[in-house]
C-alpha cells in the first residue's frame, strides 16, 4: 500500500492476506494498521477507530454481514450504515474482505480516497488533509488544574521540547466552521511546550506557547464579526508568548473549546465550538460526502449494466392460473425480452440474467448475482394472484420498491413471494439473519438509492395501459426479500394477477408476454434519459 498524508509525506506498506478464484482477500488488521487505525476483534465481530479526526468514529463489521455501521464515540453524529458488495469472513481467525470492498468501506467511511489497482495489484490511500497527529495535546494542563495567564509554564519533557534552534509564530489563520472556529498559530522551528486556558468569564482563552518570539504587531487579528473578536499576542519576560483569544460571549453560546498540536504542519491549533443547527451540518455533511463520492467513483454510476431477475424457477411454479398458466414462465419470457430490447436499444449496455431458463435459484442469491457482476439496476419480474372472490375482481399491474410495508395487501404480496424460501434446503439456516431488524438495515443502505428506485418505478409503471386495471397507479413499497441484498436501484414489477380469469388470458399470451417487456423497457429508458440529463448537468457524465 502507499499511502501519502501530505506533499513530500508518504510510505509504503504491505497489506496481509490471500488470493481466492483470482481475486485478493485483504486482512482487515493489516489494511487498517496501515492506516495507523486500531482496531479490537473477537473472533466474529470487529471494531476499527479512527482516532485522528475532530470526532472519534468507529466502523464495526460483523462476519457474514453485508453491513458496517459508522457510529461516533461520543454519539454526537448520527449512525450511518455502507452495505458492501461481500460479506467479510473469517479464517484462521483473521477478518478478511475483498480488496475492492475494503477500499470501498475506507473510502466512504474515511472520507479519503482509498483505490486498488489490480494492474499493479498495488492500494493507493490518499489521506492528505487529514491530520496525523494524536487528538492528546502537548503541555495541556491536567483536567482541574488552574494557572493564571502569563505564570510559569510546566516543565518540558523530553520527547516535546528542545533547548536548543529556534522556534517563531509566523502566521495566524482564523477558519470558520459551520460549528466553531479553528485557530491556527503557524510556527517554524522545533515543537515547544504549550498550555491552554479555557475562556474565562470574560469570554477570554489564553494559549501560552514556551520557548518562540514573533512580531507581536504583525500577528494580532482583529475581526469584525464572528465567534473571535481579536488575538492579542503577548511576550513574556520568560521567554514564552502568550496569546489572548477574545471571544463574542454575547452574541454566540460557547460550548466547548480545546487545543492540540498539529505535527504535520507544525501548528498549535485552538478549536472554539458553539451551538448550532445540527441538523442543517448533518444535512450539509451528507450533501459533501455524496459528492465526493460522485466525484471519485463516476464509473459505477454509468448504466452500463442491467440485471433482469425472472421470479421463481425449476420446483418453485410461483402462482397458477385457473388455466394452468404458471408464473415462472410468464416471467421468464417477459425477462428474455426484456433483455433482448435493452441488447438491441443499448448495445453498450451489459445484460445479466439471475436465470434465463427453468431452474430454482434461492432468493438471497438472486441479489449476490446483481452485486456481484457490478449491476446498475436491478429489475425483478412477478406475476400477482390472490386468494378468494375477490380474485375475478382485481386485476392490473404493479410496481414495488423495498420498504416496511404500509398496507395490508403489500405485505400479503411480500409475503407470497416471500414463501418460496421454504423450497430451499437448509432454508432455516440460510435466512436466519434475514429479519426485521436486517429489513431496516437493508432500507437504510438502499436510502441512498431511495430516489431512484421511487423514479425507476414511477417510470415503468407509467408505461403500462392496462384497460380494466383495479390497481391504483401508485408505487407501493414492502419488504420483498429479493430488493433485501441488491445494492443498487431496484424495483419489482407485478405484471397483473393470474388468479384473474380474465387477466390470466392476457398474461399467458407470447405477443402480450412481449408487449409487457417492451413497455417495461420504455420505462427503463425514460428513467435513463432522465438520469443521464441530471448527470450531464452536474458536470459527471463523460
Amino acid at each position: 500500500m502507499d499511502v501519502s498524508n501530505a506533499p513530500g509525506q508518504s510510505y509504503t506498506i504491505k497489506v496481509q492476506g490471500y488470493s481466492s478464484e483470482g481475486e485478493f482477500m485483504a486482512d482487515v488488521v493489516s489494511f487498517a494498521r496501515a492506516l495507523r487505525l486500531g482496531s479490537v476483534f473477537d473472533g466474529s465481530k470487529m471494531q476499527i477507530d479512527e482516532a485522528f479526526g475532530k470526532s472519534v468514529t468507529s466502523s464495526i463489521l460483523c462476519m457474514g454481514s453485508e453491513f458496517v455501521v459508522v457510529d461516533s464515540a461520543a454519539g454526537n453524529t448520527p449512525k450511518r450504515v455502507i452495505q458492501l458488495a461481500a460479506a467479510p469472513s473469517v479464517r484462521d481467525g483473521r477478518m478478511y474482505l475483498p480488496v475492492t470492498q475494503a477500499c470501498r468501506m475506507f473510502s466512504l467511511w474515511l472520507g479519503r480516497s482509498v483505490r486498488y489497482d489490480s494492474g499493479s495489484n498495488r492500494i493507493e490511500a490518499a489521506l492528505a488533509g487529514r491530520s496525523m497527529s494524536g487528538k492528546l495535546s502537548v503541555g495541556v494542563l491536567p483536567s482541574g488544574a488552574t494557572e493564571r495567564p502569563g505564570s510559569a509554564l510546566p516543565a518540558a519533557s523530553s520527547s516535546s521540547s528542545s533547548p536548543t534552534g529556534k522556534t517563531t509564530v509566523n502566521d495566524i489563520r482564523v477558519e470558520t466552521l459551520a460549528n466553531g472556529v479553528v485557530i491556527r498559530f503557524s510556527a517554524s522551528g522545533r515543537k515547544r511546550p504549550a498550555s491552554f486556558l479555557r475562556p474565562d468569564k470574560q469570554g477570554t482563552a489564553y494559549l501560552t506557547i514556551e520557548n518562540v518570539d514573533g512580531q507581536s504587531k504583525s500577528l494580532a487579528r482583529t475581526f469584525a464579526d464572528g465567534i473571535v473578536k481579536s488575538v492579542n499576542p503577548v511576550s513574556l519576560g520568560n521567554g514564552a508568548m502568550q496569546f489572548n483569544i477574545v471571544l463574542d460571549t454575547a452574541a454566540f453560546a460557547i460550548k466547548s473549546s480545546s487545543f492540540r498540536y498539529d505535527a504535520a504542519k507544525n501548528d498549535y491549533v485552538v478549536s472554539i465550538m458553539s451551538d448550532v443547527d445540527v441538523d442543517a451540518i448533518r444535512r450539509a455533511e451528507k450533501e459533501r460526502l455524496i459528492q465526493a463520492r460522485l466525484s471519485d467513483d463516476i464509473d459505477k454510476w454509468k448504466l452500463d449494466a442491467v440485471v433482469i431477475d425472472a421470479g421463481h424457477g425449476g420446483k418453485d411454479p410461483g402462482a397458477i392460473g385457473t388455466r394452468g398458466t404458471r408464473e415462472k414462465d410468464v416471467v421468464l419470457n417477459v425477462a428474455l425480452d426484456l433483455g433482448r430490447f435493452i441488447k438491441q436499444k443499448w448495445p453498450g449496455v451489459k445484460v445479466i440474467y439471475t436465470r434465463k431458463d427453468d431452474r430454482f435459484i434461492p432468493l438471497k442469491e438472486r441479489g449476490k448475482i446483481a452485486n456481484r457482476y457490478g449491476g446498475k439496476l436491478f429489475i425483478s419480474i412477478h406475476c400477482n394472484a390472490i386468494a378468494g372472490k375477490r380474485k375475478y375482481k382485481i386485476r392490473g399491474p404493479e410496481v414495488y420498491i423495498l420498504g416496511p410495508h404500509k398496507t395490508d395487501s403489500a405485505l400479503k404480496v411480500a409475503m407470497l413471494e416471500n414463501s418460496v424460501i421454504t423450497e430451499e434446503e437448509n432454508y432455516k439456516e440460510s435466512y436466519k439473519g434475514f429479519s426485521d431488524e436486517y429489513l431496516i438495515m437493508s432500507s437504510m443502505a438502499q436510502s441512498a438509492f431511495a430516489m431512484q428506485s421511487t423514479e425507476l418505478a414511477q417510470a415503468v409503471l407509467g408505461r403500462f395501459d392496462r384497460k380494466g386495471s383495479t390497481i391504483s397507479n401508485g408505487v407501493r413499497q414492502a419488504g420483498f426479500m429479493v430488493l433485501w441484498t441488491p445494492s443498487m436501484p431496484s424495483i419489482l414489477v407485478e405484471a397483473g394477477y393470474l388468479s384473474n380469469p380474465d387477466e390470466e388470458k392476457i398474461l399467458r399470451d407470447r405477443k402480450s408476454q412481449t408487449k409487457i417487456a417492451w413497455s417495461i423497457f420504455q420505462g427503463l429508458e425514460q428513467y435513463r434519459s432522465s438520469y443521464e440529463r441530471r448527470m450531464m448537468a452536474s458536470g459527471y457524465a463523460k
